[in-house]
């Protein structure tokens, strides 16, 4: 097996930084995590008020420490907010969203949406301050091969989400399909695929949002632990 040698010239490996808390202190820290978390819902009627750039790009910023497959870190963030390109993003997402609702979508899948009273109109497209295109490399710009894309970009986008709800931000995750015009319109190369379409800001007032349930701890968690 060929000795890996790494390019920086610096050590294979390094000291771990982790801080290990007490019993009660993990029990607070997961409850009010789980509570915070709960309160995170995906909007569709954003406020055009402005919001700190510098939040969002820290939050990217946390999304880029996510674990991916052999560290290739598999993904590429546009932040947009300049209002000529969130219009332009919007008409063209409207031209697949209006091919879908008409054309594409099955009758179930149509079903399905009813009660999220979507349809092929988005101006949370161009309401929401911050737009971000999130995309999936499938290899380096050099050519370099990726690992594990998709589960790798998912894990990323997860943090991110996160990470703009932790902040005071809300999101939507839209996803127009096919979503090609992303790369025309964002100067992106053929090795990114898009991945997301994320209106970012703050709800707008009077915002609703639908009255869903999610699943019970024994509906979602499967436990096998040990009798001792």
């Amino acid at each position: 097996m060929t000795q890996y040698i790494p390019k920086s010239g610096k050590s294979l490996f390094e000291p771990l930084e982790f801080e290990r808390k007490n019993t009660e202190e993990m029990q607070t820290i997961s409850r009010e995590l789980f509570e915070r978390m709960t309160k995170r819902r995906s909007i569709r009627e954003f406020s055009t008020d402005e919001v700190p750039l510098d939040v969002v790009r820290n939050a990217i910023a946390a999304a880029n420490t996510a674990p991916s497959g052999a560290n290739k870190q598999p993904w590429t963030y546009v932040m947009i907010s300049d209002p000529e390109l969130k219009k332009t993003l919007r008409e063209a997402a409207e031209v697949e969203e209006r091919r879908f609702y008409k054309e594409r979508a099955s009758d179930e899948w149509l079903t399905d949406l009813l009660p999220f009273g979507t349809n092929w109109e988005k101006p949370m497209l161009e309401d929401a301050p911050v737009l971000i295109a999130v995309f999936a490399q499938s290899q380096g710009n050099d050519g370099e091969k990726h690992y594990y894309v998709k589960e790798s970009v998912g894990l990323s986008v997860g943090m991110l989400l996160a990470a703009l709800h932790l902040s005071g931000l809300a999101t939507l995750t839209h996803t127009p399909s096919p979503m090609a015009f992303l790369n025309e319109i964002l100067d992106r190369p053929s090795n990114e695929r898009p991945f997301l379409l994320i209106p970012v800001g703050y709800p707008a007032r009077n915002c609703v949002v639908p009255n869903i349930e999610r699943k019970t701890e024994a509906q979602y968690l499967v436990e096998k632990i040990s009798s001792k």
